[in-house]
């Protein structure tokens, strides 16, 4: 046993077959990062929230979960091949990185993986990044020296904005999300929904002291 992990460790230890094995790794991990995420998640949101036997929801569960997972895998997959093709026709350099290899790779695994099947796992994932990515496009707009424009900031302008950024952030998504759940609930995603109608409009209506505190209906 021991002289077969020794030859196993002598293998993934070979750097010619380093980017070979970087996909492999990267499948793995988009695997059991996906599982992770969605297992939990869909685990409460579908037993909480959605009617239905208990196989019925378990079934729920474990479908999203295996979406979430192969999603991650094959978008890891295609992004790390891209990179390695990429790198390899480089005019530049054979095995240089070009400045928007990453771009060119992430657009092609995000079209290929998540743009063209419209699903509530895959609605929910690019979701998720684009609301981080506009948070990190709006330290960029003002951290210095990230565009053109950054000298035009003054420090004292910068620190402002970094002051008044989230509050303004944080009350206006909330703001919005309220108008459309009031007067357009249905434009919103069902998970996101569900969860409001239980806090915001189920409260409105009870019977008893029971279904006051105790129980929801």
């Amino acid at each position: 046993m021991d002289a077969l992990l020794s030859r196993l460790d002598s293998i993934v230890l070979n750097p010619e077959l380093a980017p070979l094995l970087s996909l492999l790794k990267g499948i793995r991990n988009g695997v059991v990062y996906g599982s992770k995420v969605r297992f939990p998640h869909a685990l409460v949101m579908i037993f909480l929230f959605r009617s239905g036997t208990f196989r019925e929801k378990a079934k729920l569960v474990l479908s999203a979960t295996r979406q979430h997972a192969r999603n991650l895998a094959t978008f890891a997959l295609i992004y790390k091949s891209s990179m390695i093709v990429l790198r390899n026709v480089n005019p530049a350099g054979v095995g240089k990185e070009g400045r928007y290899d990453s771009f060119f790779a992430g657009l092609l695994g995000g079209y290929a993986v998540f743009g063209r099947h419209f699903n509530g796992v895959s609605q929910q994932i690019v979701i998720y990044i684009f609301a981080r990515v506009m948070l990190a496009l709006a330290k960029i707009a003002v951290a210095p020296n990230t565009h053109p424009l950054s000298s035009l900031i003054t420090p004292e302008a910068r620190t402002k904005l970094y002051d008044n950024a989230w509050p303004a952030f944080a009350s206006l998504s909330w703001a919005l999300v309220m108008y459309i759940f009031r007067w357009y609930p249905e434009t919103l995603a069902s998970s996101l929904r569900s969860s409001m109608v239980y806090i915001y409009a189920d409260s409105d209506h009870w019977d008893s002291f029971r279904n006051l505190l105790i129980h929801n209906k």
